[in-house]
């Protein structure tokens, strides 16, 4: 299972498009554990570009802040989960709060429409 969650400062990025680095992680799906944590520069931020380079990159689900529902379709076409108002946070701690089905959400703090 491969996350893919957008930071800023090493943080969740509030907003999906325009993050400093990706962090993919890779999880064992049985057991929840960690196998591998990757940070990378995304390319450019255009139209269509992100999901298209995730979905390249073998990502199952992503974890976002906030993101424009063309995304959120393009993603979905793609064949990845996304969740959208997560909280700012440590990428290890929202994996490990999605997994266990605490993950809080609120509202999607990205005003694209």
């Amino acid at each position: 299972m491969r996350y893919a969650i957008p930071l800023s400062n090493g943080r969740l990025c509030a907003h999906f498009g325009h993050c400093e680095q990706f962090a993919f992680i890779d999880v064992d799906e049985n057991t929840g554990v960690v196998i591998e944590k990757v940070l990378v520069t995304p390319p450019a931020h255009q139209p269509g570009v992100l999901p298209a380079w995730l979905a390249d990159e073998g990502t199952n689900i992503v974890i976002a802040g906030g993101m424009g529902p063309r995304a959120v379709d393009l993603l979905k076409q793609h064949r990845i989960d996304v969740i959208i108002g997560a909280m700012e946070d440590d990428p290890e701690n929202l994996i490990n709060a999605h997994r266990q089905g605490k993950l809080q959400l609120g509202d999607n703090v990205c005003d694209h429409s």
